[in-house]
C-alpha cells in the first residue's frame, strides 16, 4: 500500500501523514524533507539560488524515485501535482488523497510559516493563497483518487476518515 497525500500548504498533509504512519505502521516520506536532504539546502535557499524550476526538477526526481516504493505514506509539497510526470509516478501502486480546505482556512493555518518562499512575490498572504489555490485546484482534482475536506476537523478525525475509506476499498 502506498498512500500519497496532496494538497495546498496548511491542508494537514504532514500532520495527517504522521498519524497515519503511526496507526498503520508505514514509513512516512516527505518530498520536501527529501529535497532538503538531497541538496543540503533549505527550500528557500534552493529557490533563491536556483529558482522554482530547479526546485521542481529535484521534486520530480524524488517523485520518480518513490514510484516503485510500497508500504509508505508520502507527504508531498503543494505544487508536486503541477507536473504530469510527478502525478504518474505517485499514482503508481498508490492511492492519491487530496486534503482540501477553503483558502481562508489555509491562509490562517500558514500565516506564520516562513519555511517556504512566496510563490507570487508582491502579493498579500491572503491573495497569494487564494490565487495559487485557484490555479492548482484543477491539478489536485485531476490527480486525486479521493478528496477529504480538513475544514473543521482535527488531524485525528481526518486520519480516521482515510483509514475507513482504505478498509472499505480493501473489502
Amino acid at each position: 500500500m502506498k498512500i500519497v497525500l496532496i494538497g495546498y500548504r496548511g491542508s494537514g498533509k504532514t500532520t495527517v501523514g504522521k498519524i497515519l504512519s503511526k496507526v498503520l505502521g508505514l514509513r512516512l516520506i516527505s518530498t520536501d524533507e527529501e529535497i532538503v536532504k538531497r541538496t543540503g539546502k533549505s527550500i528557500p535557499e534552493i529557490v533563491k539560488n536556483y529558482g522554482w524550476e530547479k526546485f521542481r526538477d529535484i521534486e520530480t526526481e524524488i517523485a520518480k524515485s518513490l514510484s516503485d516504493e510500497d508500504n509508505i505514506i508520502i507527504d508531498t509539497g503543494g505544487g508536486i501535482v503541477l507536473r504530469e510526470e510527478n502525478v504518474r509516478a505517485l499514482k503508481r501502486n498508490g492511492i492519491v488523497i487530496f486534503l482540501s480546505a477553503p483558502p481562508e482556512v489555509l491562509a490562517e493555518r500558514i500565516k506564520d510559516d516562513s519555511s517556504r518562499p512566496p510563490l507570487k512575490p508582491g502579493r498579500t498572504h491572503w491573495d497569494e493563497v487564494k490565487e495559487v489555490l485557484e490555479e492548482r485546484l484543477p491539478y489536485y482534482r485531476k490527480a486525486m483518487d479521493i478528496e477529504i475536506s480538513t475544514e473543521g476537523k482535527t488531524p485525528e478525525e481526518v486520519s480516521e476518515e482515510i483509514i475507513k475509506i482504505l478498509k472499505n476499498e480493501k473489502g
